[in-house]
């Protein structure tokens, strides 16, 4: 069964940005599923826009302020 995009419901989402990029936490149900984390980061393009880029690895900087937002994701997933 392919992908559905109807079928995935943002229970909770959230971003932090960080200058040219931001981590986005998600917490996603599908199909009413259990409801998971995701989390991802995002970067400005040269035009200026959001795109998807790979998680990688956090700096302490961005693990701080990622932290709160995500205790917050964890309180939506009960």
């Amino acid at each position: 069964m392919p992908y559905d995009k109807e079928l995935d419901k943002a229970v909770f989402e959230e971003a932090k940005e960080f200058g040219n990029t931001k981590i986005v936490i998600g917490v996603y149900s599908y199909n009413n599923a259990e409801a998971k984390l995701q989390i991802a980061r995002e970067f400005k393009n040269a035009d200026g826009q959001w795109q998807y880029s790979k998680l990688g690895r956090l700096t302490k900087e961005e693990v701080q302020g990622v932290l709160p937002i995500i205790s917050s994701a964890v309180e939506k997933m009960q």
